[in-house]
């Protein structure tokens, strides 16, 4: 059994194909990407009259910018993955450390658009009592916001 923190042990295809992303991802992402891309098409620009503006010669620049376009839709998906993954782990150990904090949020990122609706609503509720409450010393309670004033507690994710 792998401890907590320890890395999941990957296979060499799998492992292969992260390094290979995860390049290609730092890659595309870089000046000299951009710069590759601007001297292709300014090379395709400049064949044009050789080629007599031709189907072909306008067929090569959309299929290239297609097959680009569909590689780099999946490779910015794996980077926002894994970068959202990141904020909500960092959040999650925000929330743990902090005294007061609701632990109930932790892992809010897998409930229903439903269930995060109504956590929505709960919240925009306890801003509505902290604008309505005189006594800026005073704190409203994440778990129990509406405690002693007849209101629901919080929905339980």
């Amino acid at each position: 059994m792998k401890k907590p923190m320890e890395p999941e042990k990957k296979g060499g295809f799998r492992l292969t194909l992260e390094r290979l992303s995860l390049a290609s991802t730092e890659w595309a992402g870089g000046a000299w990407a951009f710069a590759v891309a601007c001297a292709f098409v300014l090379a395709w620009a400049v064949t044009g009259p050789v080629f007599h503006f031709s189907d072909s010669w306008q067929l090569v620049i959309n299929t290239v910018t297609s097959i680009a376009t569909f590689l780099m839709v999946f490779l910015i998906q794996r980077a926002q993955n894994k970068d959202s993954k990141a904020v909500q782990l960092k959040l999650n150990e925000i929330v743990a450390a902090l005294k007061g904090a609701s632990n109930r949020l932790i892992g809010v990122e897998h409930l229903s658009e439903d269930e995060l609706r109504t956590l929505h609503e709960h919240y925009l509720r306890l801003v509505q009592l902290a604008e309505n409450d005189t006594d800026i010393h005073k704190s409203l309670s994440v778990e129990e916001p509406n405690s002693g004033r007849g209101e629901p507690a919080p929905p339980r994710p």
